[in-house]
Parts: structure tokens; sequence; C-alpha cells
């Protein structure tokens, strides 16, 4: 296909609908062909280089998982404090080192703009693996490839998403490419804790229907999907403000058979309150086969950044 050959992925904002629906039929033939076999040497002699400077389990694993199925191998640098940027090197910098050294950097970093920094320094790819609040387009993409899988398709959905919106780096790039495929939204939030703004306006101009609430109830029972986020403690200057909002919205099986419906479950983990473990057994609860399909979406991007698909 080609269509993303050598281009960083940095913002859910970046994708076409052609470009979304590609990346979907690439994961969807990586995830058939691991069901055959353990691996797809297509990345043979390529290096990934993981540069997180923030704690990931499923992001970083999948990342490095996904390069190993496709045949490549993986550095990653160590703690901050094991490295130079202890020493005082710069971000670009060490970008520029790691450069020499691999084929791809996937980075994850506390300062919103700091993947396309790093994208601005190298002449390799770069992928950005959560930017602070900002933006986490690899979630949003194996979000949307998730929702594809349990609903059938993308069209004409109503989901509402839940909890930390203001900081929720991977709801901000899931309604970006959630936009193409006239889903309606339900932002479900305290009101210090809305989506920001500039991102709502956005999806109003593209004839988004989005409605603003901290009524889960109402918004659950008009939504196909509910896309929990958890209240973000490490987000908040002042503690004592995330002591008022934290628990805000807790789903458990009694909210479950109260809905009187079934409804898919999603959440981006690691989860502290937001979804009670006794829904982990309900039918509609997707979030481990989220975490699953992860790996299927970050072969197809890997694939595809190096023109192999």
């Amino acid at each position: 296909m080609g269509i993303l050959k050598g281009k960083d992925i940095l913002h859910g904002n970046q994708f076409t609908r052609k470009e979304i629906e590609s990346i979907i039929k690439v994961a969807s033939e990586f995830e058939k062909e691991l069901k055959r076999r353990n691996n797809l040497p297509l990345l043979r002699g390529k290096i990934l280089a993981t540069l997180f400077f923030e704690p990931s389990t499923r992001t970083r694993l999948s990342f490095e998982t996904s390069m190993q199925r496709l045949g490549g191998g993986v550095i990653s640098m160590g703690p901050v404090e094991g490295s130079s940027v202890a020493k005082g090197e710069t971000l670009t910098d060490t970008a520029r080192t790691i450069a020499q050294y691999a084929d791809v950097i996937v980075i994850r970093h506390p300062r919103i703009g700091s993947a396309k920094e790093v994208a601005d320094a190298v002449s390799i790819p770069v992928i950005n693996a959560g930017d602070g609040a900002g933006q986490h387009p690899t979630q949003a993409l194996l979000d949307i490839y998730t929702i594809y899988k349990e609903l059938g398709s993308l069209k004409d959905l109503t989901i509402s998403l839940v909890g930390d919106l203001k900081n929720g780096r991977t709801v901000h790039a899931l309604v970006e490419v959630l936009s193409h495929f006239g889903v309606q939204f339900y932002f479900v939030a305290p009101d210090i804790l809305q989506m920001p703004k500039e991102i709502t306006e956005r999806l109003k101009e593209k004839a988004c229907k989005v409605v603003e609430t901290d009524d889960l109830v109402m918004a659950a029972s008009k939504s196909d999907l509910i896309y929990m986020t958890r209240i973000q403690k490490e987000r908040f200057a002042d503690l004592s403000e995330y002591e008022k909002v934290k628990g805000s919205f807790i789903i458990d099986r009694t909210f479950l058979e109260k809905l009187g419906k079934k409804i898919t479950l999603l959440h981006p983990l690691p989860r502290v309150h937001e979804i009670h473990p006794d829904v982990d057994d309900y039918s509609g609860a997707a979030y481990f086969r989220q975490v699953r399909n992860g790996v299927y979406v970050r072969m197809a991007l890997l694939a595809m950044v190096f023109g192999k698909r």
C-alpha cells in the first residue's frame, strides 16, 4: 500500500479515513496470520528503539512484541537516571544519538509536543507513544480496531467517553479518528475534567454531535459503547482537587444490571476504581481483548511505516 511509508505517527488528526481503514485491514490480516504462525519476518534486520520517560506496561511491551513478531530487533533506553539524560542531555540530542542505532523510534514523554520535537530532529520515523496530556495515536487506532471487531461497524455509533477527558491523551486521539465515521459523542466528566474546548469545537466543525454531561446513567442508556478512563492523579498539581473528583464514575455489575441492555466496555488501562473486577466476566467487557489488539495494530503500523504493507 505504501500510504504510511516513512511517515511519523504523532497525532490522531493526521489520519484520513482511507488510512484508518487500511490500518484496520492490515491489522486484521496480521491477526489471522498469527493464528497460523508465531511471526512474520517482514522487518528482519530493522531495529526499533523505545524511549520511555514515563511508566508503561501495555504500550511498551506491545510495541516490542510487535517488532519481534515482525522479525525485527528492539533496543530500549533504560530508566532516565541510568542514561545521559540524568547528566543534562537534551531530548533532541538523545534522539539524534538513538537515531544512529535504530530505524524507528517510539517515544513516551511527559511534555506535550515532545514527540514532534524528536521527529523534527531526526530523519527516521518517530511514533508518539504518549506526550503528556497531549496525544496517544496508536492507542486510538487499536481502540478503533477493537470497536470495529466488537460492534461490527464504525458507522453511526453513539459512544460515551468517561472520566478524565481534560488530561486523557487516549481520548484526545480517539475522538479524532472516530470523527471520520459519523460517531455521536457523550463526554461524561466532572466540570474541571471536561474535554478541551479546541477538540470539542473541531468535532462540531466536522458535524459530529457532542453532548457534555456529568450524568453517566443517561449517557450510557443512549450509547452503544462506554470508553472509561481513570482520573489521573499524576496530572493534578493540587492533590486536593484530585480528592474531589476521584471515584466520580464507577461501573460495577449493579450498574450494568440497572442499565437493562448489553453495552460494550473499553478502557485503555490501567484502571484504579472506575471498573469493578466483578465486571470482568461480563460479555461486553472488552478491555483485555483491547490489550491483545494492540499487538496487531502496532504490527500493522510498523509494517506500513517501513513500506512492507
